[in-house]
């Protein structure tokens, strides 16, 4: 039996109902203009930061909303409804106020957690390098001791905000000889001297989610820039990583219910043959098979966090709910394409915008590969009990 969620159903209808509207209203208006021009909407994600849906995990006394994973999957799957690119940015916010409420010290969360969670400060979570994807303990990126603090030297590549970003939690190695063991995660302003920004990348999907590289040249940091204890980077990293991958799962259910919600009216309305294309059988089954795949994956995403709620074993259970909800919306856009006809392979048709968006999907957060590993060693650790 499913552990029970912390708040009381009214709960999630309230903000359900809140990232809805917002959705509806403000974002899917907006996203064919933010895909078509690759535009950082500062004044979408300021609107957020006061209507709350910001820090939806994070507690209040944190300047968070204080609610649970599921409220977050609630949240990141309404959002992508409207845009998954807005949706991306809730990611990275959720991640951030995390690490921060978790590890930082009261003067770090004075000091950037208001800011972070209103939009007013934007940031950038700096993990990934040219040779360390997926395999984060392969980063060269390094911070050692000088006076007063820290020296801060390497590169950072595909960094999510990198281009407009104000401030980075940066991931190095403060021992290299320790591994995982001598990591931290250091706070860097991006006005500081020696941080240098790479051109922005042109992306396939969510265009509006800005990517770049990074270069850190001798930045000089304060002792307080280090979030946490010393060595235990990796560590911190990674214990907000299930619930990062269950946000982009929930993400892939919201841009696959916008393909579904898409097709189903275009065969409402459609004709051919002297009949509307929802007439014909293999259309229906086109479109069972949509919603049946779509909730599938929702009740994964939900079961995953409740796991995490509870404090529960979760490691398998986000890794399957990332990978079946990856695969999925990638299946499942291409069916509300297909629905579309030439349609909908033509710019300006929501479902050819929403093939796109798809199918990193499959890549961040963990490749699909990574998933099945990771899905793998836990059965053959713990067996294949439910």
């Amino acid at each position: 039996m499913l552990p029970l969620p912390r708040n009381d159903r009214e709960t999630y209808l309230q903000i359900r109902d809140v990232a809805r509207r917002f959705a509806d209203e403000i974002v899917r208006p907006k996203a064919e203009e933010l895909d078509r021009d690759e535009r950082f909407p500062r004044e979408i994600y300021e609107r957020m930061g006061e209507l709350g849906l910001f820090g939806i995990t994070v507690p209040s006394e944190n300047e968070g909303v204080g609610l649970d994973a599921l409220a977050y999957a609630v949240v990141m799957e309404e959002l992508s409804r409207g845009y998954a690119s807005v949706a991306d940015q809730c990611g990275v916010v959720e991640l951030i106020g995390t690490l921060l409420a978790r590890f930082g010290s009261s003067t770090q969360k004075r000091e950037w957690l208001p800011g972070i969670l209103a939009a007013r400060t934007i940031v950038a979570y700096c993990i990934s390098e040219a040779e360390a994807g997926s395999d984060v303990s392969g980063i060269k990126t390094t911070a050692t001791r000088a006076a007063g603090g820290w020296l801060l030297n390497g590169s950072k590549t595909w960094i999510h905000n990198a281009p407009v970003a104000d401030v980075g939690f940066v991931l190095a190695h403060i021992d290299p000889a320790a591994g995982t063991r001598g990591m931290g995660i250091f706070i860097v302003p991006f006005d500081k001297s020696g941080v240098a920004r790479g051109p922005k990348e042109h992306k396939m999907g969510q265009r509006a989610s800005q990517v770049g590289g990074l270069k850190f040249d001798n930045v000089a940091l304060p002792e307080g820039a280090l979030l946490g204890a010393e060595g235990r980077g990796f560590h911190m990293m990674m214990s907000a990583l299930e619930k990062g991958r269950v946000g982009i799962a929930a993400l892939a259910v919201g841009i696959a219910q916008a393909g579904l919600e898409a097709a189903l009216d275009y065969a409402r309305t459609r004709k051919q043959f002297g009949q509307t294309l929802a007439s014909h059988q293999g259309m229906q089954w086109l479109l069972a098979d949509m919603a049946k795949d779509i909730a599938a994956a929702r009740a994964l995403v939900h079961r995953a966090a409740l796991l995490i709620d509870n404090e529960e074993p979760q490691n398998a259970a986000c890794s399957m709910a990332n990978c079946f909800a990856g695969d999925m919306v990638v299946a499942q856009t291409a069916n509300a394409v297909q629905v579309f006809g030439g349609s909908g392979y033509i710019r300006g048709f929501e479902v050819e915008r929403l093939y796109r968006d798809a199918k990193i999907c499959q890549i961040y957060e963990g490749t699909q590969q990574i998933q099945r590993t990771l899905i793998a060693r836990e059965l053959l650790k713990n067996g294949a009990k439910s």
